[in-house]
């Protein structure tokens, strides 16, 4: 490739980490002298995965987590209760035959065995890969990327972005697929894991999964739920393929919660900041996070700004740890509160921080990755405004605020992706929503889920209420699958990957919608792919620009 990226293939990939993988069965002289026999690990540790995250332009966190046995009821994955060493190292090539850097970090038995490793001091904008090693065992092998040089564009961007994996609810064949398509960056936008006991939210259909254990609620529970969840081998791929942007929504802690307000606040639950702080700390345990987020109490700082030279910047929110409760209850509501300008989805100081953000920026793309609905989604045909309570629409007056410091700060292409809703959507950003007429501000992204709500149906667009209701909506899909962007200086595009089922493992994946966001163009446009001469629909879909002809329309 024209910048000298070295990518695998996925078959290589994989059989490149199972090769390294193998290569050290039996330990060396140095290993075996370095421990007395009796206190060697009996079993390979490494069975939750590897990850990276937070990239900058000269290095990114290196993340694995030891684990024998991943369900444990103590949390602490069967480990002994003393710390070990990890050596860890880096490489420009997937058979590190050339490494970079090297060193070692402390596995603790009260930070779960988890290990965050900061590095810097690489080369901007390339690939690296990266491993563990454990005694006599050695990690699978992680990719991941810097950003590009400050000031710079650097090459187009792949990133994708996904939320909402319940385990129960079907298999994560998603992330595989996510995976497979060599992306740059990944953003998970939130609902990781799933807080509830077995059955108690079930999917159409039923549940092809269990969890194992009770609802989570101690640090043990959000522990072994985290690691639950970690060892399924298609959720390490996708950690294993790309660096990862992280921030929680709800069920990371307990659903639609809200500051220090739990679910139900009319059931006495004294012991929710607890609960609280022991999310936050299994949170920060099994994620790719800096040091700067590393809970204090219940208190974690999540809401970040990532660079990717001057292409795109990434402001990365936190919509549950600083709103005010949802106001006339979590559900759809026609509910006059929502308009009160003291509520606050983001916070006094986050919003601050937010709105500097803007007036700074030098991005090509302003990228707002966050958990909620953000455009205004009215459910009433009428007169009558119903709306969610738990998105945007119940803190009206804070996305005003947010939406006018973009438009006075001038920011050139602000994009907000978003999460939570299991469908996946398009739409345009408004100052004023009840006026048709007025101008188109920023554009909205939003995936579906990975598996949460079960397989869901195809569905046309056009036939959805909420579209006729709401014209700034443009698209609607509620199958499951994620969103794969291509981010240039003239463009951003946004392909909707659906897959047909999630109660089976295996199912294929394809793009239902292609989506365009234009420079200096806010709002999207649709993109139709027609064959060409010779080419079936089906294997124009299979292949994408090398069998299609691209025509956008433009609304």
């Amino acid at each position: 490739m024209p910048d000298g990226r070295l990518v695998p293939s996925r078959r290589t990939f994989l059989v490149t980490a199972g090769l390294v993988a193998g290569a050290v069965t039996v330990p060396s002289r140095a290993a075996a002298h370095a421990a007395p026999r009796s206190r060697s690990l009996p079993a390979d540790p490494f069975t939750l995965g590897v990850a990276s995250g937070d990239p900058d332009h000269d290095g990114f966190v290196l993340w694995t987590r030891l684990a024998l046995q991943p369900l444990a009821e103590d949390g602490l994955g069967g480990m002994p209760s003393r710390t070990l060493p990890v050596r860890w190292e880096v490489a420009t090539d997937e058979r590190f035959r050339h490494i970079v850097r090297r060193g070692s970090a402390v596995a603790r038995p009260e930070a779960a065995h988890s290990v965050h490793v900061e590095l810097n001091g690489l080369q901007p904008g390339r690939d690296y890969w990266y491993r563990f090693r454990v005694e006599r065992y050695i990690s699978p092998v992680g990719r991941t990327r810097t950003a590009p040089r400050p000031g710079t564009f650097g090459p187009a961007l792949t990133m994708a972005f996904a939320s909402c994996s319940n385990y129960e609810h079907g298999y994560f064949t998603a992330y595989r697929r996510l995976a497979e398509e060599d992306p740059d960056l990944v953003l998970h936008l939130g609902d990781y894991q799933y807080e509830y006991r077995k059955d108690t939210y079930v999917a159409p259909g039923g549940n092809p999964r269990d969890h194992e254990g009770p609802e989570t609620e101690t640090l043990a529970d959000y522990r072994r739920r985290h690691a639950q969840y970690k060892t399924d081998p298609d959720l390490q791929a996708a950690h294993a393929a790309a660096p990862w942007l992280v921030v929680w929504d709800d069920h990371e802690l307990d659903n639609n919660w809200a500051g220090e307000t739990p679910e139900r606040p009319e059931i006495p639950q004294p012991n929710f900041p607890e609960r609280r702080a022991a999310a936050f700390r299994a949170y920060y345990e099994n994620m790719p996070l800096r040091r700067t987020s590393v809970p204090r109490g219940i208190d974690m700082q999540l809401y970040r700004r990532i660079r990717w030279g001057r292409l795109a910047t990434f402001h990365m929110l936190d919509t549950r740890q600083y709103r005010d409760d949802q106001a006339c209850g979590d559900g759809y509501r026609a509910c006059p509160a929502a308009s009160d300008p003291e509520r606050s989805i983001t916070g006094p100081e986050q919003e601050k921080w937010l709105l500097k953000g803007f007036r700074v920026s030098k991005a090509r793309w302003d990228v707002i990755g966050q958990q909620v609905f953000f455009a205004q989604r009215d459910s009433d045909a009428g007169p009558l405004k119903v709306t969610s309570m738990d998105a945007w629409d119940g803190y009206v007056a804070s996305r005003e605020r947010i939406t006018k410091g973009w438009v006075e700060a001038g920011v050139r292409n602000p994009v907000v992706l978003t999460g939570d809703v299991h469908a996946h959507w398009a739409g345009d950003l408004k100052l004023d929503y009840d006026d048709p007429d007025s101008p188109t501000v920023g554009s909205e992204l939003v995936c579906t889920s990975i598996t949460s709500g079960g397989d869901g149906g195809d569905s046309d667009p056009a036939d959805h209420p909420f579209l006729q209701i709401n014209p700034h909506l443009r698209f609607y899909n509620n199958q499951r699958g994620y969103v794969l962007t291509k981010i240039t200086k003239k463009k951003l595009t946004a392909h909707f990957k659906v897959l047909p089922y999630v109660h089976a493992p295996g199912a294929p994946v394809h793009t239902k919608a292609t989506f365009v966001i234009e420079d200096r163009v806010p709002g999207v446009q649709q993109t139709y792919l027609r064959p060409v001469e010779g080419a079936s629909a089906a294997r124009a879909q299979d292949l994408g620009r090398r069998t299609v002809r691209e025509e956008t329309v433009r609304p």
